[in-house]
């Protein structure tokens, strides 16, 4: 059966449920950060997330450690897919990675096409994500007249999207590479492996203590230390069995989620959206990395999720479920547009010496989420009606 063709399960239900309300908490705390950094406190404010604790910036916590936990999530959401949920069937999978592929590399091209030889090249990685909760808050909001498998397609690409956007993180954000520790984390990942497919080690303790070990040595390799996170959750136990109830990556999946949604994605918001609005602020957001941000997220994205679907599609590779149609595409990568964490992300690596750029990179999505989540919203609402969310006896090829 294609994901289309059957109800969604209480895991995806609760996993849809956090993140529409982690949407909502987030953009209250970059509202409130935002306010904050442009008041009389707001020198203050910043200097708050600069204070170091234990060598390291409190900002710096924030974005290598809980984001760390965040990335485990996302390795433990791909996992569950992969093994169980929509991806676990190619000919299910193929839709949702065709619209990734064309969701990264279409905004990829357009920021690397304005920006190729300059300074902010690095940038190029800032359009290439999408951010779920933000995506599924939009269509919680739209209720009856989004169907299911809409849903599960949004959070099927989005993942294989935030996927590709840690394989950029780990290739190209790399700055120096300290080989010995980077053999000493794999080392600590093989070990792990074995005690979950030899032993069948089920208690996360050893997991979880061999993930903090992971995460240090990661640190101190020069990769960043969060894709600790997302090669740990293929480390832990997964079993497609007794509907994953007795599964640690199922156990632990649950048990996150909330803590993510409302605590470390929020304090993630306060810390990384602290932007001081200069009277330079227009001349910024009118550079060619702002110009390829913004391009890369309203355009590119929807252009490359329909496009590479559509080519998919009309090649024959894969078909729309029975209750999709391309006007639900096109919502979906127009919703692809809201870059808000990931990019946000990577802009802190990418400009890392040149706070400037930073602020002008994070003002750009803000503005580009803020432009793709409202035209998401109003494109569905507009041209998908209820009715198109009924069933249809035969799964579509093209319409």
């Amino acid at each position: 059966m294609g994901f289309g063709q059957r109800s969604l399960s209480d895991t995806f239900n609760r996993f849809f449920a956090s993140e529409k309300s982690s949407g909502i908490l987030l953009i209250s705390c970059t509202v409130l950060s935002l306010l904050m950094a442009n008041s009389s406190i707001g020198a203050t404010y910043l200097s708050v997330w600069q204070g170091y604790v234990g060598g390291l910036s409190l900002e710096h916590w924030i974005n290598d450690g809980l984001m760390a936990i965040f990335f485990l999530l996302i390795g433990l959401e791909l996992e569950r897919e992969l093994y169980s949920g929509e991806l676990a069937q190619i000919k299910n999978a193929l839709l949702p990675i065709f619209a990734a592929i064309g969701g990264i590399v279409a905004p990829a091209l357009i920021h690397f096409s304005i920006n190729a030889g300059t300074s902010t090249q690095a940038g190029v990685g800032i359009p290439m994500a999408t951010d779920i909760a933000f995506a599924l808050g939009v269509l919680a909001i739209l209720g009856n007249r989004i169907p299911a498998s809409l849903k599960v397609f949004v959070v099927a690409f989005a993942i294989i999207d935030d996927l590709g956007a840690i394989v950029v993180l780990a290739a190209f954000y790399t700055t120096q590479l300290s080989v010995w520790h980077l053999v000493g984390a794999v080392g600590v990942w093989i070990l792990l492996f074995v005690l979950n497919r030899l032993f069948r080690v089920m208690s996360l303790v050893p997991y979880l203590l061999g993930g903090a070990l992971m995460w240090f040595l990661m640190l101190q390799s020069g990769v960043h230390a969060t894709i600790a996170g997302v090669t740990l959750a293929f480390a832990i136990p997964f079993s497609a069995k007794d509907n994953d109830e007795k599964s640690p990556s199922h156990k632990l999946e649950l048990f996150l989620h909330k803590p993510v949604a409302f605590i470390i994605l929020p304090i993630f918001a306060l810390a990384n959206t602290g932007i001081s609005v200069g009277t330079d602020w227009m001349y910024n957001m009118t550079s060619t990395n702002s110009v390829g941000i913004i391009a890369g997220l309203i355009l590119g994205k929807p252009l490359g999720v329909t496009f590479l679907c559509f080519v998919a599609g009309a090649s024959g590779l894969c078909r729309l479920p029975p209750d999709l149609n391309w006007r639900h595409i096109s919502g979906a990568g127009i919703l692809g547009g809201i870059g808000f964490t990931m990019s946000i992300f990577i802009a802190n690596l990418a400009f890392v010496e040149n706070t400037q750029t930073t602020n002008a990179s994070k003002m750009a999505i803000l503005f580009a989420s803020l432009i793709a989540g409202t035209a998401g919203f109003l494109w569905l609402k507009l041209f998908c009606k209820p009715e198109d969310t009924m069933d249809l006896k035969e799964p579509r090829q093209m319409q």
